[in-house]
């Protein structure tokens, strides 16, 4: 038996055929759909992307214990598990994460792999000229120029790093073909922001007739809208010709399995780590706002020879850590005592239930529940959002090691039935946003799919908070992660332990939506000065430092650097309609005419 999971990054469910959409050219999608079970209710678990790849291998959640970082010494691997029991595993990917500090230890659980360079300002093409040596250690710059020099190196389809990641994929089908005990692992880190792709798939997708043409606007922020309707309606088309191109490629894996009769001896597992916002409720991108159906509610495709359904749909709840045990299970091995995800074999057949309600949330966010119909996201009870501790053996973020003044309150702590033994290092952590801007909330999906209109129903919040109280407890959350959302570790959970009408007013600020330049004149100082010029002038520096108090002294935050206040606007909360007026009237009579 063989095996074959094609995964994408950031595929927004709501834009693919088979789940109804009308708009996107996407034929292999619908193909994909007729030879395979499509899963209605899939969920990812942890996010987002490495600890998204840590429950692909592990079977468990992530997000409870940990931030971003790689496999644990105590993690179980599915692709290693599977090495031992005689099944070759190979990863074909351009997810230039595994290069870095919080990724590095995933792709040698793998018998061999093969990486392609050049996503999202991967730190790839050296061109000195080219780079400010002033902000060489500026990641936020670093990663947009880059981005520009190597699109430079991509001028050709065949040179994007999608299609050589596939074209390494149908290799190994091609040269492996009549070997048996594999499994392949094709991932790209499409359509993940940056939308980059070519002519013939922008084609499809033509611009309006607004007069507009923001030709560059192919990498929104991780922030509300605040552009025009025109600008934010061409990044989604954008977002859409690179799904057409990840559409093609896709295409291409299942010619290859037609061409060499591969189905009737090889699982196909298409599927995604999260979805993502183009502009619904005012949102670019993920991490810092909710973890919205856009994002958490993914696309799901399976087909496994040994039942053989094909075109028909799944209403089962499944979830990303359900995918290691279905691999093991595929080739004739058990899941491992750790992991809490199921096999999916029966749900394939005859969509057997596996479990009553899934769990998600990312390190230091909301704790969130759903049992398919409705969705229930915890937020902190103090505003601080602490406690918030780190439990690794691993201490690296993202793209750095932990700073040593991280470890100054660090402790080694007996570990988890999961850690088989081996103790952990519980350390302060933190995170980019906290959930107490939105509050918690708590969502009728059947009613209300776009989740607009949050709920205030004390007996279903009750149900929903037993639930997640219940999932946390199977998972061991540490105590800090109950005592942070103000739930108990151990005892009933009662109507004492509600939130939603305690923070009803931090939910109906959380939904307001930023003030876009439609607001405002063109020439508006909020709209078009960076903010850096502004702490430049002696005449507007208090103005600004005023607004925003930790701007104070001249120094711009990276993630700042650049961007106008109304920019700004789009990720700070107090920033309305109202206080960017204020602030434009005194930048008027401060500014020489």
């Amino acid at each position: 038996m063989r095996a074959i999971i094609v995964m994408f990054d950031s595929l927004n469910r709501r834009m693919l055929p088979p789940y109804g959409d009308t708009q996107t050219h996407a034929p292999n999608f619908v193909r994909l759909a007729a030879h395979t079970a499509t899963f209605d209710r899939c969920y990812a678990g942890s996010m987002p992307c490495m600890p998204a790849r840590r429950e692909l291998h592990t079977g468990r959640h992530n997000f409870l214990h940990r931030s971003w970082g790689p496999i644990e010494p105590f993690d179980d691997s599915m692709p290693e598990i599977l090495a031992r029991n005689g099944v070759y595993t190979h990863l074909v990917t351009d997810h230039q994460h595994y290069w870095e500090d919080g990724g590095a230890t995933y792709h040698t659980r793998y018998s061999s792999h093969e990486f392609f360079r050049g996503q999202e300002g991967d730190l790839w093409k050296g061109v000195v000229a080219e780079n400010d040596r002033r902000r060489l250690t500026d990641i936020f710059h670093r990663m947009r120029n880059q981005d520009r020099i190597n699109r430079s190196y991509l001028a050709d389809e065949a040179d994007h790093s999608q299609t050589r990641t596939f074209d390494a994929g149908l290799e190994f089908i091609n040269t492996n073909a009549g070997a048996d005990n594999w499994m392949l692992q094709i991932e790209t880190f499409d359509p993940h922001e940056p939308f980059f792709s070519y002519e013939q798939y922008h084609r499809l997708y033509p611009e309006g007739e607004s007069g507009e043409s923001p030709t560059d606007f192919d990498w929104p922020p991780y922030a509300r809208v605040t552009e025009s309707q025109a600008t934010a309606d061409h990044a989604r088309r954008r977002y859409l010709a690179l799904l057409s191109m990840c559409d093609r490629n896709l295409g291409r894996v299942l010619d290859l399995m037609d061409e060499h009769d591969m189905w009737k001896d090889t699982m196909l597992i298409v599927c995604t780590d999260h979805g993502y916002m183009l502009g619904e409720r005012g949102w670019w991108g993920k991490s810092v706002m909710p973890w919205y159906d856009e994002t958490i509610h993914t696309p799901f495709f399976v087909w496994d020879p040994h039942v053989g359904v094909a075109g028909e749909r799944r209403q089962a709840l499944v979830q990303t850590i359900d995918i290691a045990p279905t691999l093991l299970d595929f080739f004739g091995l058990q899941p491992t005592r750790d992991m809490l995800g199921r096999p999916l074999r029966e749900t394939v057949a005859s969509d057997r239930p596996v479990r009553e309600a899934g769990l998600f949330g990312n390190f230091g966010g909301h704790v969130s529940v759903t049992d398919g119909r409705h969705v229930y996201m915890r937020a902190c009870v103090d505003p601080a959002n602490t406690p918030l501790m780190e439990h690794t053996l691993m201490p690296t973020h993202m793209r750095s090691r932990f700073e040593p003044s991280e470890f100054v309150e660090a402790e080694m702590i007996p570990g988890f039935s999961f850690t088989k033994g081996a103790p952990v290092m519980r350390l302060p952590g933190w995170t980019m946003r906290g959930p107490a801007d939105y509050g918690t909330l708590l969502y009728e999906l059947e009613t209300d799919p776009g989740q607009t209109t949050p709920l205030r129903d004390p007996a279903l919040e009750l149900r929903m908070a037993r639930l997640l109280v219940r999932l946390m407890r199977d998972n061991e959350a540490p105590s800090s992660q109950f005592e942070r959302l103000g739930l108990p570790s151990d005892g009933p959970v009662t109507e004492d332990h509600l939130l939603v009408e305690r923070q009803w007013a931090q939910i109906e600020l959380g939904q307001r939506r930023a003030p876009t330049v439609a607001d405002f004149a063109p020439d508006a100082l909020i709209a078009t000065v960076p903010v850096n010029v502004l702490l430049a002038e002696d005449s507007t520096r208090e103005i600004v430092a005023d607004a925003l108090p930790g701007l104070r002294g001249g120094k711009v935050p990276p993630i700042f650097d650049d961007k106008t206040l109304l920019e700004i606007a789009g990720m700070v909360p107090h920033l309305d309609k109202d206080r960017l007026d204020a602030l434009e009237a005194l930048l008027r009579t401060a500014v020489p005419a």
